[in-house]
């Protein structure tokens, strides 16, 4: 009897919490004064800087005019549908531009990495691809897609939304290209090695052991490059596709005002919002598992 209640003293005691002593208590105190001042001063000083922003504003002698030119609540509500039908086909864009460059990106860097002596005149032309399209502006890609093609009457007409998901797509995959590889190369030749010795073949090895941990890799980077191509889709309206920017544009030759810019640019905001915090968040979560020494 004495046995069995020493035993369940001890499991008992065994699971029990430890007691938290005074020095752990006022240093969770402490973290917590700290942090309610952290918040404070961080309200008080984004209010002050509000209050002269806007006291600024309000004091500046052109400011009714301006407010009337960019913000006017009138043709805000007036343009805003138009706008949003218009942003619908950059989201289209969007869609089809970034499994565009997922895939010719991919073979860009794959090709870029492989070291067969036969792969060399397509290693060669994969350089000087990427050399050149990061070194031209997307806009002048635009022109040199939107109008050199239909310029050969090759094809007949072709819609400028198209030749639009073109030229950001061979714009881009050369940005994350460049990206890929970097991921590609750091991944440890052991790794490599490693699988190769477990009987996997070079593919395999490719698609099951590097591709993966290189997208771990430069999961940042590649988000950073969706962003700014969220953006740059809005540049198909040179070519005269109706998106959301060149809808705005229609509004603003119409009205003399630029309120439809705004409007714009808001929803290209709010479409970009979402995938920025995840940047932001994904990011900070790598950076905890590298101080930590946990497996990125």
């Amino acid at each position: 009897m004495v046995d069995s209640q020493t035993s369940q003293d001890l499991a008992t005691g065994a699971t029990a919490t430890p007691p938290v002593s005074e020095v752990e208590l006022s240093r969770r105190a402490y973290r917590r004064r700290q942090q309610l001042k952290s918040v404070v001063t961080s309200l008080v000083s984004t209010i002050a800087l509000a209050v002269i922003v806007v006291t600024g504003l309000q004091l500046s002698p052109g400011w009714p005019r301006v407010k009337q030119t960019f913000f006017s609540a009138e043709y805000f509500a007036k343009s805003f549908p138009d706008v949003l039908d218009g942003l619908w086909l950059n989201l289209k864009v969007l869609v089809v531009a970034v499994i565009g460059v997922a895939i010719f990106a991919t073979i860009i860097a794959l090709v870029r990495t492989s070291k067969s002596p036969v792969m060399f005149p397509l290693r060669a032309l994969a350089a000087l691809y990427t050399t050149v399209m990061r070194g031209i502006p997307m806009i002048v890609i635009l022109y040199l897609i939107g109008f050199g093609i239909p310029g050969l009457g090759l094809f007949g007409r072709i819609d400028p939304s198209i030749l639009g998901t073109i030229a950001v797509i061979m714009g881009y995959s050369a940005y994350v290209a460049e990206v890929l590889r970097a991921g590609f190369n750091d991944v440890h030749p052991s790794q490599r090695a490693s699988a190769r010795s477990l009987g996997l073949t070079a593919g395999q090895t490719t698609w099951l052991v590097v591709v993966p941990q290189a997208l771990r890799k430069v999961a940042p980077a590649l988000m950073n490059d969706f962003i700014s191509m969220q953006k740059d889709v809005g540049l198909i309206s040179v070519l005269g596709a109706v998106d959301a920017v060149r809808a705005a544009q229609i509004e603003v030759a119409s009205s003399y005002n630029f309120t439809p810019y705004v409007v714009a640019s808001l929803l290209f905001i709010l479409m970009s919002v979402p995938f920025i915090l995840l940047n932001d968040w994904y990011s900070e979560r790598l950076r905890r598992r590298e101080q930590s020494g946990g497996t990125v």
